[in-house]
């Protein structure tokens, strides 16, 4: 399975943000949660988009009350209200990309799946959040069917971390090294139109990751590995990263790979806040 994949290791200090006067009027779009604490969720996804100098959106699909040791309380916005969000935002200024995470319940991933369709969305990530960092469910138990069978086929990539990609496919695969995940990878597209990235995380001496692209070739990610703790919102920072080098024309395969090299500068930046898993900084490459 391993020889079948070309292996990139990517050079963070070579990811430089660009934009020309063509892309001032690029809007992203992040339909997700909202962290009170400013790390994960639409927060992150926003700063993320700001930090690629990009139009930034958002549908809030649910309030959670957070912070780095953990989520306290989830309000779901309530899925009508979701897709009224959505259809305000197409009418008016379409996104070039959309980043879709935190859904929370089977009726609001119905319902952003209908209008993704409805809105002919282009350029969609996934990243099918299911857990909190702390350990907090973020996706109701009945909702997975319908991600799988709603969501997931109008992906254009989709991002799930090992705990996810495990859910997914229902079976372990921790332990099996770049062979397991790219198999997981290869058994989630069939769900998809487009390609797959199962984030491996911290493996041996380098954060690792398998992407299948929607033509079946296969690749493994590797970047330098960033010993921090302050780990709260990567998910959400790499998916939105994804959707903003879409939007500016990137195929998938660079897409996937400068967002990761965005990701892993905001880790080694430092930024130590809270007491828990804190955020990473990411405004670091405008810095």
């Amino acid at each position: 399975m391993l020889q079948a994949a070309e292996i990139i290791d990517i050079e963070p200090d070579a990811f430089q943000v660009g934009r020309s006067p063509r892309d001032a009027g690029v809007a992203v779009l992040t339909v997700a949660g909202s962290d009170s604490s400013g790390g994960a969720g639409i927060q992150a996804d926003l700063k993320t988009i700001a930090a690629h100098l990009l139009y930034g959106e958002s549908v809030i699909c649910a309030l959670t009350a957070q912070n780095t040791r953990g989520v306290t309380g989830v309000v779901d916005a309530g899925a009508p209200f979701v897709g009224q969000q959505m259809d305000a935002v197409f009418q008016d200024i379409p996104p070039a990309a959309v980043k879709v995470g935190m859904l929370s319940n089977a009726a609001t991933v119905r319902v952003v799946a209908e209008r993704l369709r409805a809105w002919e969305a282009r350029n969609v990530v996934v990243d099918p959040v299911m857990v909190a960092t702390s350990g907090a469910a973020l996706l109701a138990d009945d909702a997975v069917a319908d991600l799988v069978a709603r969501l997931l086929p109008v992906a254009d990539v989709l991002t799930p971390n090992l705990p996810e990609a495990e859910r997914l496919v229902g079976h372990a695969i921790d332990g099996q090294g770049c062979e397991g995940l790219l198999a997981a990878a290869r058994e989630i597209a069939r769900h998809t139109r487009g390609a797959v990235l199962v984030k491996g995380g911290h493996r041996a001496a380098a954060s690792t990751d398998a992407l299948v692209l929607a033509d079946g070739s296969a690749y493994v990610l590797r970047a330098p590995l960033v010993e921090t703790t302050n780990t709260h919102g990567t998910g959400c920072t790499l998916s939105s990263a994804i959707a903003c080098e879409l939007a500016l024309g990137r195929d998938v395969l660079t897409a996937v790979t400068r967002a990761k090299a965005y990701l892993t500068r905001c880790l080694a930046a430092g930024l130590d806040l809270g007491s828990g898993a804190g955020p990473l900084d990411h405004l670091a490459v405008l810095r």
